[in-house]
């Protein structure tokens, strides 16, 4: 069942008012008839022309809108200046109402351009069906500004039109709940590496459980990659490495690793770098973002360690991957775990908290329940320690000063963490980067 429906307006001139109004209530009135018992929400998408003032604009329109009773408390007029701002802005109220199925009521002409935009701005959470907006008869004479053949692909002129667009308006956005902020540990020196975890805060995701600086987008989340995007063009300038050269890992739970400039696996937990300039990152949202760094061969490292990968020893194998790789001594490696859930507030079944306590029975807290307490922390520093990694090399929330703590428990700071466990499967991610100064 339809959720919400949005009529597209936006390429329709405005000198043509009577026409537009026309239009709109015969579109309204179809909606109506057709919704008697669930109502949708509607949103008019209008082109707002620039050195107009909005509520002139949406006068015109008001003689089409009054009379629908039904519609009258779901319906809004959005205007814009471009395609972009308006439908984000229209995503926005379909998120701030949890909907997700929308019919589009646009000109045939438009539904290539609209498709393309929408593919940018909506993840596969969405689903959208299209239909044409029906000309009435007094507008038989209506053109957009825009005219398409149904059917037509687009030109890469177009595609870089669109992608530039949506690129603009989103940099235009503030930061939301406060300043981006960046942890970093005291462990690795700057000197050499530039290195820090993330927090939630300064980015334009403004969906709760992902505002607002999310850092991964997936096909079963809200937030689209271009979003993610932004987000790691603000993080590269405040952090002050380059977007271009950002890797992050391919999870898989597992404990592959990857090093760059040799031939990339479809999925891998770790990745190691000898590369000047060159970020790698983790991301994490309960799971551990461990970073590594050499500052004797000047190498560096990422891991992303959940439960799975850290019985596989994911941390381990990128230790190793550094020592075979780059010559690295195991005994030069800095180790440094990033926020995580802590042993506070992570639960596993029975049969895979065995598994830990085989580790160090430390690891687990109310063994004998059917979901035991398990810190994954602790089994990664003690599986560091068995490969040769220095104590002193490892640091995590044992460290004697809590003032540089930064390995927090992410289900315990809603207001700094996001947490896959705390918040549900619309969850945020947050992210450890590190590279080698140029």
């Amino acid at each position: 069942m339809v959720e919400a429906v949005l009529i597209d307006l936006f390429s329709l001139p405005a000198n043509l008012q009577d026409s537009i109004q026309g239009l709109l209530s015969n579109t309204l009135e179809t909606i109506e008839k057709c919704s008697s018992i669930h109502t949708p929400f509607v949103y008019v998408m209008c082109c707002q022309r620039q050195g107009s003032e909005r509520k002139g604009e949406q006068e015109f329109l008001y003689p089409a809108l009054r009379g629908f009773q039904n519609l009258k408390r779901r319906l809004e007029v959005v205007h814009a200046l471009t395609t972009a701002a308006a439908l984000y802005t229209i995503k926005q109220r379909l998120d701030e109402k949890d909907l997700s199925i929308i019919k589009v009521i646009l000109p045939t002409s438009r539904k290539v351009l609209m498709k393309a935009y929408i593919d940018r701005l909506f993840t596969a959470v969405y689903q959208f069906e299209f239909e044409d907006l029906q000309m009435v008869s007094d507008s038989e004479n209506l053109q957009v500004s825009e005219p398409r053949c149904e059917g037509q692909t687009l030109t890469s002129q177009d595609m870089a039109f669109i992608q530039s667009e949506i690129q603009m308006h989103l940099e235009s956005l503030p930061s939301l709940q406060g300043e981006l902020t960046i942890l970093r540990s005291s462990l690795i020196p700057d000197d050499t590496f530039l290195h820090g975890f993330t927090t939630r805060t300064g980015g334009i995701s403004y969906i709760p459980t992902l505002s607002s600086c999310n850092l991964f987008s997936s096909s079963k989340r809200r937030d689209p990659q271009v979003v993610v995007k932004e987000n790691l063009r603000r993080l590269a300038n405040a952090a002050g490495f380059n977007p271009e050269a950002f890797h992050r890992v391919k999870i898989d739970h597992a404990n592959a690793v990857c090093i760059m400039g040799k031939t990339e696996p479809d999925s891998y937990d770790g990745i190691v770098t000898d590369q000047k300039g060159v970020t790698l990152a983790a991301p994490g949202a309960d799971c551990i973002p461990v970073l590594f760094a050499d500052p004797v061969r000047k190498a560096c490292g990422a891991a992303h360690s959940g439960w799975k990968g850290t019985l596989l020893g994911v941390s381990m194998a990128t230790v190793n991957a550094m020592v075979s790789a780059y010559g690295c001594n195991v005994k030069d490696i800095l180790v440094v775990l990033g926020p995580s859930v802590g042993p506070c507030c992570y639960k596993l079944p029975y049969e895979s908290a065995k598994e830990f306590h085989r580790i160090d029975p430390k690891c687990v807290r109310l063994f004998d329940s059917a979901t035991p307490y398990i810190d994954i922390r602790r089994a990664t520093r003690i599986l560091l320690e068995r490969g040769g990694v220095l104590p002193e090399n490892i640091q995590d929330d044992s460290i004697t000063d809590q003032n540089q703590n930064i390995t927090f428990c992410t289900a315990c700071h809603p207001d700094k963490f996001y947490s896959h466990f705390r918040d549900g499967t619309n969850f945020g991610t947050q992210i450890g980067f590190i590279s080698i100064k140029d």
